[in-house]
């Protein structure tokens, strides 16, 4: 019984700061590059070089997390369906 109201309690908390984290910022780290833009190569001495641009996050280093993208989703979505100025000529 206790497990149970521990998990009702601690679900609805971490989707609160989840939410907030995405509201304060939006953005991350790249996963594949870790937040660099780019890989890191090795010359034939060993010491490091800068890579190939990161094709996933497109050099920047950021990706969007998937709680803003998918705010960002339904927000496009709302605004879509409730759009009350409409140019002439389209219904």
């Amino acid at each position: 019984m206790a497990s149970a109201l521990l998990a009702i309690t601690l679900i609805p908390g971490v989707t609160l700061c989840y939410s907030a984290l995405c509201a304060a910022s939006p953005f991350g780290n790249c996963r594949k590059c870790r937040g660099m833009g780019h890989a890191l190569k090795t010359d034939r001495k060993g010491r490091l070089k800068r890579g190939k641009d990161c094709r996933r996050c497109h050099a920047t280093g950021k990706r969007i997390r998937t709680g803003r993208w998918l705010y960002n989703r339904w927000a496009r979505i709302y605004r879509a369906g409730t759009d009350t100025h409409r140019p002439e000529g389209f219904r």
